[in-house]
């Protein structure tokens, strides 16, 4: 039974072009990612999807498989998750049986480090589980989905689902949590069946907020980049 890592980084990208290689705090924001899934003591293997020949050469360079190239088809806007995975999962380079488990690491979630990968490789074992997924806290002041509301044509503020509660302190709020995009942990056999990346019953892996930064945007670019120059900062002096 094998734990194969595997980072989906296509080329395209219309909210920051070219994120998955632009240079984030020193380094190509995908090398990030690598360097944590290698230093995974866990890992079986760490492989790279991509349809790019630059993102593919940049992954080999920091130490990745690219098993193949992924076709344009599956480098879409419109191309799921579940498609990807599907087509890395079967192709015959991989060398992914049924009962090996992979983990999607997305390269947007760079602040994640290795022992996040150890730790919720360690939790599935521990579980017997066949699907794991990332999330962090939501914050009950501000994101909390009870507290959510739309604003309607006329401009006014309306409920987004269920009503608030009667007593909106935070203390009397339940916890809620969001899948964060980092880590997904898999069954083969089992995502085969399911087809589904993020199903419900999945086991919940909780991490810290401050290395749960999913860059979508240039914002978030600029966050993660702040986040890793100072610690970098900090640790070598």
């Amino acid at each position: 039974m094998k734990f194969v890592g595997i980072i989906t980084a296509r080329g395209a990208s219309k909210g920051i072009p070219g994120k998955n290689i632009r240079t984030l705090a020193g380094k190509p924001m995908i090398a990030w990612t690598i360097e944590a899934a290698l230093q995974s003591k866990m890992l079986t293997d760490v492989m790279v999807s991509t349809d790019d020949p630059e993102i593919a050469q940049i992954a080999k360079n920091w130490g990745a498989k690219v098993p193949f190239l992924r076709p344009s088809e599956l480098a879409t806007d419109t191309a799921s998750h579940v498609s990807v995975i599907n087509h890395f999962i079967h192709h015959p380079n991989t060398g992914i049986a049924p009962e090996d488990y992979f983990l999607i690491l997305q390269p947007t979630s760079p602040l994640r480090n290795y022992s996040d990968i150890d730790n919720a490789i360690s939790m599935t074992l521990k579980n017997s589980a066949n699907a794991l997924v990332s999330v962090m806290a939501i914050h009950p002041h501000s994101a909390h989905p009870s507290l959510a509301k739309i604003i309607s044509e006329n401009g006014t503020i309306h409920e987004y689902g269920n009503p608030e509660p009667a007593d909106c302190r935070r203390q009397m709020i339940p916890p809620a949590y969001a899948v964060n995009g980092a880590i997904y942990i898999l069954k083969s056999q089992y995502f085969q069946e399911i087809q589904d990346c993020s199903p419900s019953g999945a086991l919940a892996y909780v991490m810290p907020p401050e290395r749960c930064i999913d860059i979508d945007t240039p914002w978030d670019f600029h966050l993660a980049e702040l986040i890793l120059t100072n610690e970098h900062e900090r640790y070598s002096h």
